[in-house]
């Protein structure tokens, strides 16, 4: 399966060239401000898009999939919306989660330590794509300022969950493919935007079989 990954496009959605794929995941800050408008918009481009299958995530941006999920999650009818949820997709394993440690007073917010870690713990064991809005920490997670921003629970998760593939986005600057000794998950920061919140990334585009 031809997977196209990206993520924090921010209303920026009309400006990006995507590539074909027979499958397309956005791991979050699809809006700006997460208005109804907004995300309207946004699905409205995202269910013209050619790939056969596509699923997405909330992000700290995406404030109307916290503050009125039902309606939020009418704007998104023929797109798999996950949201500390599993879906089998042509035989591969997803799970998608948008929390993320706290981050001024946006969506999605969970204190460090024991509350995130209960988010995590909910993962299940066989997951082969995990989709979170935010990096695990020391890994795509770099901020302009030097900053690890990432969650150290969400790390320890992965290692143990060891999925194939970890797609994440938030932090603008930890944009691309990572990889880490050790452990076979291929990591992708998918944020379209930079730092400025100009669409200058590319989605990135992975082919992943049924194992």
């Amino acid at each position: 399966m031809r997977i196209v990954f990206l993520a924090d496009t921010h209303n920026e959605h009309w400006n990006v060239e995507v590539p074909d794929g027979d499958m397309i995941v956005h791991a979050g800050d699809m809006s700006g401000s997460g208005t109804a408008d907004q995300l309207s918009d946004f699905f409205d481009w995202f269910r013209r898009l050619p790939h056969r299958r596509k699923l997405v995530i909330a992000g700290n941006h995406d404030w109307l999939f916290q503050l009125s999920a039902e309606q939020a999650r009418k704007l998104a009818r023929g797109v798999v919306y996950l949201e500390d949820e599993a879906a089998v997709v042509d035989g591969l394993k997803f799970y998608g989660t948008p929390w993320q440690p706290w981050f001024m007073d946006w969506a999605f917010n969970l204190q460090r330590g024991a509350p995130l870690k209960a988010k995590w713990d909910l993962i299940p064991t066989g997951t082969d794509i995990l989709i979170t809005h935010g990096p695990p920490h020391g890994i795509g997670d770099k901020t302009e300022a030097g900053e690890q921003a990432g969650c150290e629970d969400l790390s320890r998760a992965v290692l143990k969950i060891r999925p194939r593939i970890h797609v994440f986005g938030h932090i603008h600057e930890g944009y691309g493919v990572h990889k880490r000794k050790g452990t076979r998950t291929i990591f992708v920061n998918a944020s379209i935007c930079n730092a400025s919140y100009d669409p200058v990334n590319k989605p990135v585009v992975l082919e992943l079989g049924v194992e």
